[in-house]
């Protein structure tokens, strides 16, 4: 198992072990949250890295990283527990085969661990061997309000109540990492059980890293110009702005092709990489393609 880190910069080499570029304001957050038992709270537009934040935690410290992906409907059942009701008949049919007849003793055998699903909340709270887990619960916005009270306990005390059980309660702490996409505003009775932190866009110099780090191949002229390129896209009129996510997958789209520069024709051919919107495309294709690559150079020229 590997020990927390001890600073804000070994918290920085820690992620940069992963191939994440991490600013110094995230670290320093990451590290309270790390030494103080707190979960982390990342909001900020999709695509920014904040889901790939708790892989390289997981994947830094040698955890297991235990995934919560919230929607709208989700339900205890699908994040906590739920019985295994097919063992549970099973269970009575062979009862009843046998001649049991003590009802009291076959109902606290039938809600007990063996027949206890646990969900990726309860997964949460068990100890493992090399020590506990990431919790990432992704878009908690997409969840609707009412299941934000079934985390307040969980957050608060580490714990949650199964009526058949009692309450379970982790030993240690699990690492919990919550996002959100800002669909719509997440109650400040969660929020104040967490660090808080923004994840905007990185910078142009940022951004170059991020792409070095994950696209290594990827020839540095070639980079310059396609960050350069999305921070220009990121002040267009677009519905959806590309995230980081997407400048590398465009990027690794743009190596495939053996590109070496930037041309209208090849950022015509491949925008849906980078825009997910057809509204969006439709926007940018033709002539203000070419209009970005000039300006996106012209940045390039100034920065040298």
């Amino acid at each position: 198992m590997v020990n927390l880190p001890e600073n804000i910069d070994a918290t920085m080499a820690l992620l940069s072990d992963q191939n994440y570029v991490c600013s110094r304001d995230l670290a320093t957050v990451l590290y309270l949250c790390l030494s103080l038992d707190k979960p982390l709270f990342l909001e900020g537009e999709a695509g920014v890295g904040k889901t790939e934040i708790a892989k390289a935690v997981a994947a830094a410290l040698g955890r297991r990283l235990i995934r919560l992906q919230c929607y709208e409907g989700l339900d205890v059942a699908s994040a906590i527990y739920e019985w295994n009701f097919s063992a549970q008949m099973i269970a009575i049919r062979t009862a009843e085969a046998a001649g049991v007849t003590q009802r009291a003793a076959l109902q606290k055998e039938l809600f007990s661990e063996e027949f206890l699903i646990r969900r990726p909340l309860l997964q949460a709270l068990q100890s493992y061997e090399e020590g506990p887990p990431v919790f990432l619960i992704d878009e908690v916005d997409r969840a609707d309000e009412p299941f934000e009270a079934f985390l307040l306990e969980a957050l608060s005390e580490f714990q949650v109540t199964i009526p058949e059980l009692g309450p379970i309660k982790a030993e240690t702490p699990p690492i919990v990492i919550l996002t959100s996409n800002r669909t719509r505003e997440v109650h400040d009775a969660l929020k104040r059980r967490c660090f808080y932190h923004w994840v905007a866009y990185p910078d142009f110099d940022r951004e170059m890293e991020i792409l070095q780090a994950r696209l290594p191949n990827c020839p540095a002229v070639l980079s310059a110009e396609i960050v350069a390129f999305v921070q220009r896209l990121r002040g267009e009129d677009l519905f959806k702005n590309p995230g980081v996510a997407e400048t590398v997958d465009w990027a690794r789209c743009l190596v495939a092709l053996d590109a070496v520069s930037l041309s209208p024709e090849m950022v015509s051919d491949t925008l849906g990489a980078a825009l997910k919107y057809q509204d969006d495309i439709a926007k940018i294709a033709g002539s203000e393609v070419g209009r970005i690559i000039d300006q996106a150079r012209i940045d390039l020229a100034k920065n040298q």
